[in-house]
């Protein structure tokens, strides 16, 4: 399951006037990595002050009560729902062109696997998935399912870097191995790729104890990436 406070990710505040009047119209689009969409939240700016994020908590009331079918909610100043919309001009998500799998050269040594062969088990975090999948003969296998929804053009290059990096690794007893890239059904755009799941949760668990051994082997994993392959990490946390 999604850890609640990653659940939510607004993307900023949109003002139909001036922020610091108080009943400027505004709304924020805000994405739900639990179902997968984006909500629009509909208030006045004093309910939604620049780079405060109120947005997040008050969907967060009310999320698990909308319709798929909804794609907006209005609330007042106090944050309680006066109204919601099914109306499709209500979503600003923008349309994401995949890559065709006929155009990756790169990848065309890789083992792939159609989307719809995919059972989702469990939503491990935004972007991550955990999934299942029969193999050609027939074996159960449990993987981890990384994939983008946002048109954004950095989050676009962290995805295809990561993939292509990933996929190029040589073995290593402490990274995780690639295992698939996944396709769409229809006209087989790379919308993903697999992962061997390795289970026990991440560091970000407070309640896990830390090992010496652990800090040794992150260690010894970045300096083979680093110092032989030329490859810098930058994002080093406990969730990952």
């Amino acid at each position: 399951m999604i850890n609640p406070q990653d659940r939510f990710w607004s993307d900023s505040q949109n003002y139909c006037g001036p922020s610091e009047n108080p009943t400027t119209k505004t709304y924020c689009n805000v994405w739900d990595w639990d179902q997968l969409r984006m909500v629009k939240v509909k208030g006045t700016a004093k309910l939604f002050p620049p780079e405060e994020d109120r947005e997040l908590t008050i969907l967060a009331q009310y999320a698990d009560y909308l319709s798929p079918e909804v794609r907006a909610i209005t609330v007042d100043d106090d944050g309680l729902l006066t109204g919601v919309s099914t109306d499709l001009e209500e979503d600003d998500i923008l349309f994401l062109a995949y890559i065709p799998f006929s155009l990756c050269g790169s990848l065309t040594d890789c083992r792939t696997i159609q989307y719809s062969k995919l059972q989702e088990l469990d939503r491990l975090g935004p972007f991550v998935d955990l999934v299942s999948y029969e193999d050609e003969s027939g074996i159960p296998q449990k993987v981890a399912f990384k994939f983008n929804v946002l048109n954004k053009p950095l989050r676009l290059q962290m995805a295809w870097d990561g993939l292509n990096l990933l996929k190029s690794l040589p073995p290593h007893p402490n990274i995780i191995p690639f295992d698939r890239v996944v396709l769409e059904d229809q006209e087989s755009r790379v919308i993903g790729f697999t992962t061997k799941y390795i289970p026990g949760g991440t560091l970000a668990n407070p309640k896990i104890l830390f090992r010496f051994e652990w800090l040794q082997q992150l260690t010894q994993v970045v300096d083979f990436l680093n110092l032989e392959l030329g490859i810098m990490h930058q994002d080093i946390v406990g969730r990952r």
